[in-house]
């Protein structure tokens, strides 16, 4: 029987929409005609009414309609749902017909038209009720369109046009709602949509009243006789719902329908029946679960639906029915569970179409396993004439009944020989099924699902399953691809059991095909330690390699089809035969052969006096001894790989063949040690040399041989696992003999560094840390020879190490003179100063002077290259040595500069005044660790400030210790600005300074310090006191004010002197006075000193008439506040005389 025998009808599938013919439309001659019928169907949006429209002639037959049962007394049901039914009403029983007539209201050939439209209407109406003069058969109505060319006015406004219709619906035997006016217009399409808007209420009115009718039956029914009705008429009323729109009553129908279903009495012949309307209704059910955004429902139901009918099997010889059946009901819902997720469901990892597409696949392979036990036939037995399957009308009556019996719902068949022969045709058409494609679609979907939703062993498992069902189909060029992609996962993942029946399937794949290389690729590995064959097995498959390694045909695998076998000893035959490429490279690790590798460097880093040496390990995992040709290292520097080979001498054919070299041939499970060593090229210092790969050679470069290319040295796809194993084990290891090795207990080392020798002089650094900024800080190199022969071309580099911080590169600088002062223009590396040759045990002292501009750690690099000459095994080298020496310098400030601005009375000022003296005191605090001497000092003062006694150097001389001071002041004034008050520079202070050092003679060093910027003011007046440095208590003390107006205006000043309990006075205790531009005045007084001490002065309070802003506390910042009074002495007393 053919698989499409077991999908489900497209009628069932599909979304059933209400049906309107459409008639009196010529579409393909009438260019309006055409319009009207695009806008019915072209470019439909979803927001439009689900309507299905035919364009049908006016004269076209629809289907009879059959004389009503009036009782089902004695009725027997033939069958549950006729195969045609569905069809019917979805395509050929309209809801509606609609009959488009071209007629205006103001046609002068009204009448005329009218009796024509009228009889188009019944010749409708007599072609669908077939002459009947009553509508008992149909509920189908009739409506007509007129299509007219002008646009209807409102209703009510165009009296002609009401009094034609009501005409025209006499004469057709029309309701008003049934007739329709259609303006071909710019707006066709709004009327169109205006129109379907209508044809659908007459469409849902239409199913509603075939529901009724379907459900008027139930009342005729018994339970005893009419089972299957009460099923038919279920599935009838729930697809009625369904064109209706209405799809909450059709669930419920479709529910009820199952139940009824489930409840009839099921024997083998009428149980393929029963599941075949058992699977319409669950897909019903299930594609409106899904439709309802219910997706728990719908699997729920389809659970249901399978352990319900999972074990009605029906007729034994037919079981591979049953499981076409499951197969098939997977499928089907694996398609409506991935077309709601298309539609916005959301699905998981546990719970997606691909589990369902699985288990058909499952379920299609029972299928075939089952056919081949039941459909082989013997050779004689062929298919049964006359055949049992065909039918007069070449379909069945009723879904899921036998040809041969069809409307027998009794126990026992009719016929038992029409039985067997039913049977047997069914078998013999089972055999000619091609169930691998069955198999392999179904799990392509599921491997489609699984990739989707992330599950990558699900996937690889499926895989697996394709790939075998195309070794069965005998398509060996896809099954090996499919094998092929998938063992790549499940060496990673370690699945050796499974990777081992893979392997056994694409050998057999491999050798049927005659692919040299995949054969020889996966003997290796079956052969190997990942393989869990047999050793039989594993020294079958070995004596095959070895047969193809020698260019023989190898021996066909077991279980393979004898047609298949002869055809790939002749490809085999054929591959022999020709001189082609030979060479078959495998890259390692991408498989796990049974032959192993480990490359190594005996350390880290080489000198480059002594030789390089590299060590190869070899292991066979093979049942017996196999011998290989030949064994290379390749390195990253290509001219050494000629020390680093291993060739078999003899040119022998056999590979069996006994070598002049024992160690060329592998034992099972002993591990082979291969030594090489080379010499280092000098230019290769500091250079990384690196194993890229290793290759062993089986076979002969004159026949076939096979390249096993270890890339890095070792590994292959197995080799991680095992070497973490090994490092994780905490058992005790065997002890090997001597001459064995432990293989688990070999280390990896791909790469070695090629350094230079170990230099035999020493670099001695004399210096007095920490460096001070800006001096020319001495380092002392001393470097002396322990070589034995002379050190040629001696090198110093030495400054700033490179990789530090670029501002600290711009502000170091060295140089070899010490008597200049670096600047920019010197480097902060010295680079390659020669120094000539150096014989053995001769010193060289080389000093270099460094100045640093800013603070900071530095590091120093000192670096002496060299070259002498060694004898490295038997050749002559020129080795190239090198020392470093680095050195961390911390700069500091030698001393600290602190600057102040100070009144004649050494008050600090904020400002100064114009042409009114001041100190600029200078404080300078050693902040170094070294004594410093400070050899001069000066100012250089701006044009905006004056001094007033030659400056000069009070610190000359002076030695400074950590944390010393020394201190020295300046009489300054300002000459008068032009704005009354602007901030000006004051100028430059210099310091010339060195370390004090007894070791050695230091260069001076000066540092500029640039001094701050002061605010300069204008002041009106200017006063100034002349008085004694002292006073005697009651002896009169004469005080002289000078006032002098320094402005261009007349001054009038006010000023009164406050009284103090140390003094009286004598003189005016308040007066107002007028100074001139540019005059002055004098005041004096008489002071009387009362009390001895340190006391405060009488005040003067000085008011500026014409400067308000000017405070008195101002003008008296220029005056002493305070005078020392010594007390009054005794006759002949000379002590205070002498204080």
């Amino acid at each position: 029987m053919s698989p499409a025998q077991w999908d489900l009808p497209p009628e069932l599938c599909c979304r059933p929409m209400a049906f309107v013919a459409l008639t009196g439309l010529d579409v393909v001659y009438n260019a309006i005609h055409r319009a009207i019928w695009d806008a019915f169907c072209a470019n439909r949006r979803a927001d439009r009414v689900p309507i299905s429209f035919k364009v049908l002639a006016g004269d076209h037959e629809y289907p009879k309609c059959r004389t009503k049962r009036t009782s089902y007394e004695w009725y027997i049901p033939k069958g549950i749902l006729k195969t045609g039914w569905m069809n019917k009403h979805l395509n050929l029983v309209p809801a509606l017909v609609v009959l488009f007539y071209e007629l205006d209201w103001d046609d002068p050939q009204w009448k005329e038209k009218q009796s024509e439209c009228a009889t188009k209407v019944e010749i409708v109406r007599d072609k669908f009720f077939s002459h009947r003069t009553s509508l008992q058969g149909r509920n189908t109505k009739v409506a007509v369109v007129l299509i007219q060319k002008k646009t209807p006015l409102p209703p009510g406004e165009d009296l002609v046009a009401s009094e034609r219709a009501s005409a025209l619906c006499g004469a057709c035997d029309l309701s008003g709602k049934s007739l329709f006016v259609l303006p071909h217009t710019d707006h066709l399409v709004g009327y169109i949509i205006r129109l379907e808007n209508a044809f659908y209420e007459h469409a849902q009115t239409y199913y509603y009243n075939e529901i009724r009718r379907v459900k008027s039956h139930k009342e005729f029914l018994n339970k005893t006789t009419h089972q299957l009705l009460f099923v038919r008429h279920q599935f009838k009323m729930g697809f009625f719902s369904e064109l209706k729109q209405d799809t909450q009553n059709a669930l419920k129908y479709y529910r009820t329908a199952y139940v009824l279903i489930n409840e009839l009495r099921a024997h083998e012949t009428n149980m393929l029946e029963i599941k075949t309307m058992a699977g319409f209704v669950n897909y019903k059910i299930c594609r409106l679960c899904f439709q309802h955004n219910t997706p728990l429902d719908a699997i729920a139901q389809f659970r249901k639906h399978i352990d319900l009918c999972k074990k009605k099997i029906g007729s034994a010889e037919l079981a591979f029915e049953h499981t076409a059946w499951m197969s098939k009901q997977f499928q089907s819902f694996g398609d409506l569970f991935d077309e709601a997720i298309k539609l916005g469901l959301t699905a998981i990892q546990t719970q997606n179409p691909g589990f369902y597409y699985q288990q058909g696949a499952y379920y299609a392979q029972e299928r075939k396993q089952q056919a081949g036990q039941l459909c082989g036939h013997e050779p004689g037995v062929g298919y049964p004439a006359p055949d049992p399957l065909e039918t007069a009308s070449g379909a069945l009556d009723f879904y899921g009944q036998r040809p041969w019996r069809q409307g027998h719902q009794s126990i026992d068949p009719p016929d038992s020989e029409k039985e067997k022969q039913g049977i047997l045709a069914l078998q013999v058409k089972e055999r000619d099924v091609l169930h691998s494609e069955l198999i392999i679609a179904l799990l392509s979907n599921a491997v489609a699902q699984f990739k989707k939703y992330k599950c990558p062993r699900m996937k690889s498992h499926l895989m697996v399953q394709m790939g075998e069902e195309y070794y069965h189909a005998k398509d060996y060029t896809k099954a090996l691809k499919l094998l092929d992609y998938v063992m790549c996962d499940y060496r990673t993942e370690r699945w050796w059991s499974l990777l081992t029946s893979i392997l056994c399937t694409a050998l057999k794949c491999s050798y049927l095909m005659g692919q040299v290389k995949d054969y020889i690729t996966y003997s290796m590995e079956l052969v190997g330690r990942a393989s869990i064959l047999p050793e039989e097995q594993k020294s079958r498959i070995e004596k095959n390699l070895i047969k193809v390694l020698m260019n023989e045909v190898p021996e066909p695998e077991p279980d393979c089809d004898p047609v298949s076998v002869k055809a790939a000893q002749s490809l085999w035959s054929d591959r022999i035969s020709l001189a082609g490429n030979n060479e078959i490279t495998i890259e390692v690790q991408d498989y796990a052969p049974f032959v192993q590798c480990k490359a190594k460097f005996l350390s880290p880093s080489f000198h480059i006096d002594e030789p390089v040496q590299l060590h190869v390990y070899v292991r066979a995992d093979c049942p017996h001894p196999v011998r290989f040709s030949k064994l290379c290292v390749s390195l990253s520097n290509q001219e050494y790989n000629q020390y680093c080979l291993l060739e078999d001498a003899s040119k022998g054919k056999d590979i069996l063949e006994s070598s002049s070299q024992e160690n060329m041939c592998l034992v099972p499970g002993k591990t082979r040690k291969y030594c090489f060593k080379f010499v280092a090229k000098t230019e290769d210092v500091g250079k990384k040399v690196e194993i890229m790969s290793v290759g062993l050679m089986l076979g002969r470069e004159t026949g076939r041989y096979v390249y096993l290319t270890w890339r890095g040295g070792w590994g292959d796809a197995a080799s991680s696992h095992e070497t973490l194993q090994a490092s994780r084990c905490f058992k005790k290891r065997t002890r090997f003999p001597e001459q064995q090795v432990d293989w688990d207990t070999v280390s990896i080392q791909s790469s070695t560094m090629i350094i230079s020798r170990v230099p035999k002089i020493s670099v001695q650094l004399t210096h007095e840390p920490p460096t001070l900024t800006n001096e020319m800080y001495c380092m002392t190199v001393t470097i002396q020879s322990e070589e034995g022969t002379v050190a040629k071309d001696l090198k110093l580099t030495a400054g700033l190490k490179p990789g530090q911080d670029a501002n600290l590169t711009q502000s170091t600088q060295i140089t070899l003179n010490g008597s200049e002062v670096c600047d920019d223009s010197h480097p902060a590396l010295l680079p390659d100063i020669p120094l000539g040759d150096l014989q053995p045990g001769q010193k060289i002292v080389k000093p270099l002077y460094i100045r640093c501009v800013s603070t900071g750690s530095r590091i120093l690099l000192f670096h002496v290259a060299y070259s002498v000459s060694a004898t490295v095994e038997g050749k002559d080298i020129t080795c190239k040595c090198h020392k470093d020496e680095t050195v961390t310098v911390e700069t500091v400030v030698p001393f600290e500069v602190a600057m102040k601005f100070v009144s004649s009375k050494f008050e600090h000022l904020e400002r100064v005044y114009v042409d009114i003296p001041f100190l600029l005191m200078m404080d300078i605090l050693s902040a170094s660790p070294w004594p410093i001497e400070l050899v001069n000092s000066e100012v250089q003062l701006a044009s905006s400030m004056t001094a007033i006694d030659q400056p000069m150097s009070q610190v000359e001389g002076v030695t400074l210790q950590t944390s010393e001071c020394a201190s020295e002041c300046f009489l300054l004034k300002c000459p008068p600005v032009q704005n009354g008050t602007s901030t000006v520079a004051s100028g430059h202070y210099i310091i010339s300074w060195k370390r004090k050092s007894a070791s050695a003679e230091t260069s001076m060093v000066r540092t500029i310090i640039t001094l701050p910027h002061v605010m300069v003011e204008n002041i009106p007046l200017y006063i100034h006191a002349e008085l004694p440095s002292f006073g005697c208590v009651r002896e009169s003390l004469p005080v002289r004010y000078r006032l002098e107006n320094r402005t261009g205006l007349v001054q009038d000043v006010e000023i009164s002197v406050e009284p103090s309990d140390a003094f009286m006075f004598s003189g005016l205790k308040q007066v107002r006075m007028r100074i001139l531009p540019g005059g002055e005045q004098e005041m004096l007084y008489n002071f009387y000193p009362l009390m001895a001490g340190y006391q405060v002065l009488p005040q003067l309070n000085i008011n500026l008439m014409r400067f308000p802003n000017i405070s008195s506390q101002l003008l008296r910042r220029f005056l002493p506040s305070r005078i020392f009074v010594k007390p009054q002495g005794r006759n002949g007393d000379t002590s205070i005389e002498a204080a």
